[in-house]
This record gives C-alpha cells, sequence and structure tokens, in this order.
C-alpha cells in the first residue's frame, strides 16, 4: 500500500469519526415536546433501492450520526420499509422517533394496516401516524367520515398506541390547511422547497404560504419534504442551500431520501452545520428556483408517494 493510500484512509476514516462525533442538532417537534434530530431518515423508494445485505449498515450508520427520527409508510413497498426498519431498529427502539404513515381512509382498514404494521416494525407502541398523502376534497371527507380514518387515529392516540398523530401532503395546500384547521392532529408533514413558495395558477398557494402558518398557529410539529423536489432541483441550486432553505422556515425537521452512503454523510454534515437563511437570503433562493415553480407543482399535482 503506498503512503498516499495510507494517508487517504486514515484521513477519511478521521474524517467519519469526526462527522459521528460533530453533535446532530434537535428541535422541537411542536405540541409533542419531543426533540428530535434535523434530519429524518426517508424509508420511501430511496430506501428501498439498498440491496438486503447493505440496509443493517445504513441505518446503523444514521443513528451513529445522530439520526433519531425515522420515516416509514406501509405505501413504501407495501410494508417493506416497516419491515426493513423493524429488522435493524428494534435494539434501539427507546432512542428513537418512530413514524409510520397509512393511506386507507376506512377506520377498519387503519386499524388493520397500523396492527400489521407494528408487527413489522417489532414494537407495540409508535411515535407518530400520519394519515398520508392527503390528495384533495374529496380525500379529506372520505378522511373524516363518520367510519373514516379519522377516527381511527384519534383511538389510536387515545389507547396510547402512538403518541401522536398526523397528515401529510405533497400535492394541495388548501386541503391540508382546512384538515389543520378543522382537527386536533399533533403534526403534519408538507412538501416545502425553495421551488414552491408564492402562487400558482390554477393552484392555490403554496403550503409554505398557506398550510404552514395554520400550523404554527395551533403549534403541531412540522416536517418538511421533499426538499429537493424529487431531485428536480439537485443542481438548479447547491444542496446545501436547499437543506438551509427547508430547515430554516418553522419546521422540527426535513425528511430526506438518501439512496447512497456518501448522501447521507453529506446530508448530516450539511445540516450539522447549517446555517438558517435570513428572509433576504431565503427570498434571493427563491428568486432564482422561478423558472423551476411551474414544472415543480404541475409534477406534484398527481404526484403518489408510494
Amino acid at each position: 500500500m503506498s503512503l498516499s493510500r495510507r494517508h487517504f484512509i486514515a484521513t477519511t476514516a478521521a474524517a467519519s469519526a469526526s462527522l459521528a462525533a460533530a453533535p446532530m442538532p434537535m428541535r422541537t417537534l411542536g405540541k409533542t415536546g419531543a426533540k428530535v434530530s434535523v434530519v429524518a431518515f426517508g424509508g420511501g423508494s430511496r430506501f428501498l433501492s439498498y440491496k438486503e445485505d447493505e440496509v443493517e449498515t445504513v441505518l446503523n450508520r444514521a443513528m451513529e450520526l445522530g439520526i433519531t427520527y425515522f420515516d416509514s409508510a406501509f405505501g413504501y413497498g407495501n410494508g417493506e420499509s416497516e419491515r426493513r426498519f423493524g429488522r435493524v431498529l428494534k435494539p434501539h427502539r427507546s432512542k428513537l422517533w418512530l413514524v409510520t404513515k397509512t393511506n386507507d381512509r376506512t377506520y377498519d382498514g387503519t386499524m388493520s394496516l397500523v396492527e400489521d404494521g407494528l408487527k413489522r416494525l417489532q414494537t407495540d407502541h409508535l411515535n407518530l401516524i400520519h394519515a398520508h398523502s392527503l390528495t384533495g376534497p374529496e380525500d379529506l371527507a372520505e378522511l373524516e367520515a363518520p367510519n373514516g380514518a379519522l377516527k381511527a387515529l384519534y383511538k389510536l392516540r387515545e389507547q396510547k398506541v402512538t403518541q401522536a398523530i398526523g397528515v401529510t401532503s405533497h400535492t394541495d395546500p388548501e386541503t391540508l390547511k382546512n384538515a389543520l384547521e378543522r382537527h386536533d392532529f399533533d403534526c403534519t408533514q408538507m412538501a416545502l422547497n425553495a421551488a414552491r413558495v408564492g402562487q400558482s395558477e390554477p393552484r392555490p398557494a403554496s403550503f409554505e404560504a398557506t398550510a404552514l402558518p395554520v400550523a404554527q398557529r395551533k403549534n403541531m410539529g412540522v416536517i418538511a419534504m421533499k426538499i429537493f423536489g424529487q431531485e428536480k432541483l439537485v443542481g438548479k441550486a447547491p444542496i446545501d442551500k436547499l437543506i438551509q432553505y427547508s430547515l430554516s422556515l418553522p419546521v422540527a425537521a426535513v425528511v430526506l431520501g438518501m439512496p447512497k452512503m456518501e448522501m447521507l454523510e453529506q446530508n448530516v454534515a450539511i445540516a450539522k452545520s447549517v446555517r438558517v437563511l435570513n428572509p433576504a437570503e431565503r427570498n434571493e433562493l427563491f428568486k432564482s428556483m422561478a423558472d423551476q415553480k411551474a414544472s415543480i407543482d404541475r409534477y406534484f399535482a398527481d404526484h403518489l408517494d408510494c
């Protein structure tokens, strides 16, 4: 082995150890009072792209780097994401904020998904269950029906199967705003990035302008997602600026899909040294994203998060 190669390995190992030793910023998740890592590990399609024998390594590294928030859903591989999380995270359960989501809108269907999800996740309780991917008024009406999923979520929280309940949306800020105004949610998760800020016809205002203020007023824990616009913003602005933008909003965490170990390392490094952007800096970044806004809105108009 050459001296330069030895030096490279030593330097890389030292940098890796240093990153793990640096403290992960923690924020309070609204009315839950829980402290969670500002980086949430996304269990969606990017996580499912790992081979089975890579799963333990990447999840253990995520925990080593200080990530405590792990985000899953039944819709991610019909329970495969939950199964993978459960297999690795079980011994660390008490230290983690474990989340899943259900896409069924009925009471019985939601109860069944959660019961099976607990088995896959190898736990007897969850920290947060979301009604997954609210799409529009008709979808909200199904959620609110007498035997709808909302009734199930309230029951699960009452029975302490879950500490908190929430709702997510990628597509319709106005419908999410209505859901947050009408109901007793603890948390919400919404698409918040530098390309989805102002008005966009024929759609209503963005999540940032419409739903986020309601969540703030009701002291809900807010989780940002789609901060890279499903990778459509990558290359349009520096990765660190996109992460900084979303973490400069009144959110507790950003959910990131990280299909490669180096992405996990890079995103955590950015979060650990994040500088909150002031309003002028956020506005400047937004302006630089203006030509991306229409295409991003079109993409998320019928996006299915599964």
